[in-house]
């Protein structure tokens, strides 16, 4: 067998959920279209779940960033200034199809968490299927979702808006890193409610499909 096609099994394989780890990301991309625009980086913070103690915690130290290599310049000046991603490092980044496959390895079986992320799985899903070859197997819940059900009374949706209702500063915004690690303190800080209500992962994936039942201005 070769090493293609044990990657494939690895990554298409249904897979049991690490509910002690999961991954929050965050990507940046040369527009808001995930069916076609381009993925210029990843930027992933693990945080470790202790269900019987109730405890979250973001582990910096297990993280992963890739600035993914473009055949030719994918955005325009005025996206380069909001992420900061110029031509240069969009040319010399690590090529997509080694970049993904080290992006799934850090993922493992780990569920993934995103501010809004539909978009992130769209577009993160549409470049792994076309350089891997195979789906990844992990499960996704939107942190905005778990947000809003946890703090129904609170307006906010957008990313800066929920930072600005709990006071978190984010060191450079719009950029992969820093907001992943925004993310992360946003999730600590409704972690408390989550906790409340949930006992593994599946009870937070029930929680954020409860969503849709919140009347929201």
């Amino acid at each position: 067998m070769s090493w293609v096609d044990r990657l494939r099994g690895w990554i298409g394989a249904p897979a049991a959920v690490d509910e002690a780890r999961w991954v929050v990301l965050d990507v940046e991309t040369s527009g808001l279209d995930p069916q076609r625009d381009q993925l210029l980086a990843i930027a992933a913070i693990a945080v470790r779940v202790d269900w019987a103690a109730k405890r979250l915690s973001i582990t910096p130290g297990d993280s992963f960033e890739v600035v993914l290599r473009q055949s030719e310049v994918a955005t325009a000046k005025d996206n380069i200034l909001l992420h900061g991603i110029g031509q240069q490092r969009q040319r010399e980044g690590e090529p997509m199809a080694d970049g993904l496959r080290a992006f799934a390895r850090f993922a493992g079986h780990s569920p993934l968490l995103a501010f809004h992320a539909p978009f992130d799985q769209a577009m993160i899903g549409r470049f792994v299927q076309a350089h891997l070859d195979a789906p990844l197997p992990n499960r996704w819940v939107d942190i905005e979702q778990l947000c809003a059900v946890t703090h129904e009374k609170v307006r906010a949706r957008a990313l800066d808006e929920w930072l600005a209702h709990f006071g978190i500063v984010c060191a450079i915004r719009h950029q992969a890193a820093a907001d992943t690690l925004a993310e992360c303190e946003l999730l600590l800080r409704i972690w408390p409610q989550m906790a409340g209500q949930c006992a593994s992962w599946r009870d937070v994936e029930k929680l954020a499909a409860q969503q849709r039942w919140i009347a929201r201005a």
